[in-house]
């Protein structure tokens, strides 16, 4: 019995019971008969004449000439009754089940239909609830994963293109202080290339630091730190040191905002941006230029009057360490790593951006979209 289906079981026992249920009703009316008498007026030759008939004798007698045929039908309709029953019951049970082989499979079109509004129904939309939410958290692990991946990968390509820029002024700090020990031309002058050394360990030293800056920047989580801020409060304080040095490098710095700008982000990460892109403009831009910085409440707008990128070079800006030939002298071109950061956090934070030469006066626009 045990290893029956549900289908069967259910006929089994359905018919047993109909079947049991025959069979005692026709016991006690053969065991109750013959106690029935019915009570009889005939006339006789004009005369009333009471009799008591035992009725009982002639139903148990017919009982028993009727009681094969009558098992036999009842036999049959409890079968057919039976039938119909756990055909009805085991149904929609044999369609979750053949859903939830496909929801085995990953299939995302599985779907319980089951339209009863018992106990089975609320199986059958159980199911599919926990079914969409098990779908849900399936596709956010995979999202997980997928920028984990990106995230390691990122990493990896960092970590190579910083190893390659740090073997230029290694090499070249090297190779200084072997000619110093061989005392070879220009090199017998200790002192002044004792300077040159000086200067370029400052600058490993620099580029060092900003290279563990940016690794410890953890891209994958600035969404979470996501608070409502004001930027057209905190940005005059932000831009004021980069004005500073503007005004001490001879450069125009103007900044102008139109209008309240709420945006819903992480503040750190997006000052950390428009830091990297102020200290950007203010690197490539030549005294006697402008740097104007405008604000709206859709988006700020940096631009600043260089020597424009030429638009085969735009794709590489973003790569870490890339510098446009104009831009190689360390000491006024940086190192390579603003833009790539800003590119980072920005796509972090699901904010899109424009950057783009302009003509009259020549130089770079980067646009920001804040909405």
């Amino acid at each position: 019995m045990r290893n029956l289906k549900l289908f069967s079981k259910i006929f089994l026992y359905t018919f047993l019971v109909m079947l049991s249920v025959t069979v005692m009703a026709h016991v006690f009316l053969y065991v109750l008969a013959p106690q029935m008498t019915v009570s009889t007026n005939h006339f006789v030759e004009g005369t009333i004449i009471e009799s008591d008939v035992n009725t009982g004798i002639l139903i148990k007698s017919a009982i028993g000439k009727a009681l094969p045929v009558s098992l036999f039908f009842c036999a049959i309709i409890s079968a057919g009754c039976s039938l119909l029953f756990s055909r009805a019951m085991t149904k929609p049970i044999k369609q979750i089940a053949e859903t939830t082989e496909k929801m085995e499979k990953l299939d995302k079109t599985a779907q319980c239909i089951v339209n009863t509004n018992d106990e089975i129904g609320e199986l059958a939309a159980r199911v599919n609830m926990l079914y969409a939410s098990l779908l849900s958290t399936i596709e956010n692990l995979e999202e997980e994963k997928r920028k984990v991946r990106e995230a390691e990968q990122s990493k990896i390509d960092f970590l190579r293109a910083a190893s390659h820029e740090l073997k230029t002024p290694v090499t070249a700090l090297n190779a200084i202080l072997e000619n110093m020990i061989l005392g070879v031309g220009k090199y017998k002058d200790r002192d002044s290339c004792l300077l040159e050394c000086k200067e370029i360990t400052g600058q490993l030293s620099f580029m060092i630091k900003e290279i563990l800056d940016t690794s410890r920047l953890d891209f994958t989580q600035e969404e979470k730190d996501a608070e409502n801020f004001d930027l057209s409060e905190s940005l005059p304080a932000l831009c004021e040191p980069y004005q500073l040095i503007a005004t001490a490098k001879k450069i125009g710095f103007s900044l102008s905002i139109q209008e309240k700008c709420l945006v819903y982000t992480s503040k750190k990460s997006l000052e950390k941006i428009l830091s990297n892109l102020l200290s950007n403009a203010v690197s490539y831009t030549k005294p006697g230029h402008k740097i104007s910085v405008v604000l709206t409440a859709q988006q700020i707008k940096i631009e600043n009057e260089c020597t424009p990128i030429p638009p085969e070079k735009l794709a590489h800006v973003f790569e870490p360490f890339y510098r446009p030939d104009f831009a190689r002298n360390r000491k006024d071109g940086g190192n390579g790593l603003g833009l790539y950061i800003v590119d980072r956090l920005s796509k972090a934070l699901r904010l899109s951006y424009q950057f783009e030469a302009t003509e009259n006066p020549p130089g770079m626009c980067f646009t920001l979209f804040l909405s």
